[in-house]
């Protein structure tokens, strides 16, 4: 039997525009959580969170997909959200997420998918849609990756995994996700940010959005011991240039090259201040396809979801309406 962890389902019942019912998927002794909103006969929105994010991040897309015409499926990875939380840092690799993923969408016999995905939910995602591509229409990528051996990895990313091991800024009990998320979104100050990150206290927000995502992004961990974030922690180190077996290296530099013959539609929206996947390598994913376009917002971060999700969902609605 898996030790894990279960967040109670009051630590999510006053979160801000977060109105889902919760769905279950069963994998093992496990137990993921998935958003499951609109038509069931309705083309398919499959939206893919990274770290330390979860379906919370997709919260602005659902209502306009939906009103759209689309089934949206928002699943939690095991570790994050009101997903279970394995307690042994080493459950955790991003071989085993992936086929957990694929699990969902088998047992839920998914199809005419839009996938749509950013940071970890890249290399996730993306190997589903080219182990299965009988499965997806296109895809929509957003501030992410998968690695091969040309890929050049910003000093950022280098940065946020040393943070991670002994010694690092993040390598702390409880790390202070919430104030992560609100920083990388300019919803607090830097010099706020950090002695609150440092402290583990709650930090003072100049507006109610921030203090709306800092909430969020804890909720799942609240009351919870500290093994319960070790999920989020083995993120950033599966990175696969510091740890290529974790990271299912070899798996993502496969899944790149058979993505390079991919023949449907793919559109790029980028977030253009993220120091992490810069628009520069977003510019020259997209153009090794022949049916790609590129859409970049300049003042978004990294998580563009949280700050710019009604601008993302109509610009892909639009795409799709001019797909040839």
């Amino acid at each position: 039997m898996t030790d894990f962890f279960r967040t109670p389902d009051s630590n999510f019942d006053d979160l801000a525009d977060y109105n889902f019912a919760p769905h279950f998927h069963q994998w093992g002794d496990l137990r993921m959580h998935y958003l499951d909103e609109g038509p069931k006969d309705a083309p398919v929105m499959l939206l893919i969170h990274g770290m330390p994010t979860w379906s919370y991040l997709y919260r602005d897309f659902i209502p306009n997909l939906v009103a759209a015409g689309y089934r949206c499926i928002a699943p939690d990875h095991l570790g994050f959200g009101k997903s279970d939380k394995p307690a042994d840092p080493y459950w955790y690799s991003i071989a085993r997420h992936t086929e957990v993923l694929t699990s969902l969408i088998t047992e839920l016999d998914l199809g005419d998918i839009t996938l749509v995905c950013q940071d970890w939910g890249g290399p996730i995602g993306l190997a589903q849609s080219v182990t299965m591509p009988e499965r997806f229409s296109r895809l929509l990528i957003m501030n992410t990756w998968l690695h091969h051996p040309e890929f050049y990895y910003s000093e950022a990313i280098k940065r946020w995994n040393q943070g991670w091991k002994d010694g690092g800024l993040f390598a702390r009990e409880k790390p202070n996700v919430g104030v992560l998320v609100a920083l990388s979104a300019g919803l607090i100050a830097r010099d706020a940010a950090i002695p609150a990150l440092v402290s583990g206290s709650e930090p003072d927000f100049p507006s109610a959005v921030g203090k709306n995502i800092y909430d969020a992004y804890l909720a799942p961990f609240n009351g919870l011991p500290d093994e319960a974030y070790n999920g989020l922690r083995r993120f950033p180190l599966s990175i696969p240039f510091d740890n290529y077996t974790g990271g299912n290296g070899a798996a993502q530099t496969l899944h790149f090259d058979l993505l390079s013959k991919w023949a449907k539609p793919v559109h790029f929206i980028w977030g253009g201040a993220d120091d992490i996947f810069t628009e520069a390598w977003g510019r020259q994913w997209a153009a090794m396809f022949d049916r790609a376009t590129f859409y970049v917002i300049p003042e978004a971060g990294h998580f563009l979801q949280n700050t710019h999700g009604t601008e993302i969902t109509e610009r892909l609605l639009k795409n799709i309406e001019h797909e040839t």
